[in-house]
């Protein structure tokens, strides 16, 4: 046991605050919100290799500093089934997103790349103007607070495992039950595991459950 010294000729033992981490909120912050990402897009079919996945955090620190600048935190990647669909993730500082922010991605990169999706991941709100100009961009567009991603949600120990259904499946599924889409049991497109895998409405998905609590049981539900 590692002691810091003596009181009253006893052993103590080192003050706990020693092991506390002693670098920047904020770069721990764009830790966890990067490695989730760098998750959720492997999920999604996305390559991402593991190592980047696996970065420690002082490894992390030690590439992008104490204050990372959000800009060296982009990622761009494609699908492994489609090297032609990429997508971009693109992280924003602690300002209010403003439309000149926007137009800045847009001119600065989005004209530059070949995209068909791109995911915004934001510290502060997003103005009404600014969020118009994302519903100008020629593909799909996911916000993303920060803190919504500083955790996994899909690797909570009493979160069911979820499959998204390819539409081959789906229709096989529909036909075995002799069902209807609208029959199925939705689940809101809003809803934080459609987000995490980025659900259009109509996908179907399945859903596996497991435990003591919930016991071993499959369901589907569609979104909508």
């Amino acid at each position: 046991m590692e002691v810091d010294g003596e009181v009253n000729g006893e052993a103590v033992e080192r003050c706990l605050s020693s092991f506390v981490d002693d670098g920047t909120v904020e770069s721990h912050r764009y830790y966890l919100a990067r490695r989730t990402v760098l998750e959720m897009l492997k999920d999604r079919g996305y390559a991402v290799p593991n190592e980047e996945i696996d970065r420690s955090l002082q490894d992390f620190r030690n590439i992008y500093g104490p204050i990372p600048d959000p800009d060296r935190l982009r990622v761009t990647t494609a699908l492994r089934s489609d090297p032609s669909k990429k997508i971009l993730v693109v992280f924003c500082g602690p300002q209010l997103v403003k439309v000149s922010v926007m137009r800045g991605i847009s001119a600065q990169i989005v004209n530059r790349e070949s995209l068909n999706g791109m995911i915004l991941i934001l510290q502060n709100k997003i103005t009404s103007q600014a969020q118009k100009s994302v519903d100008l961009f020629p593909f799909k567009v996911e916000i993303f607070q920060i803190t919504d991603l500083l955790v996994n949600i899909t690797k909570h120990v009493l979160k069911p495992k979820h499959q998204v259904l390819t539409d081959r499946e789906k229709e096989k599924l529909l036909k075995k039950y002799n069902l209807e889409e609208k029959q199925l049991p939705r689940m809101s497109v809003k809803d934080a595991i459609a987000r995490y895998y980025g659900l259009e409405k109509g996908q179907v998905v399945k859903v596996m459950y497991s435990g003591e609590i919930t016991q071993s049981h499959v369901t589907y539900r569609c979104v909508w």
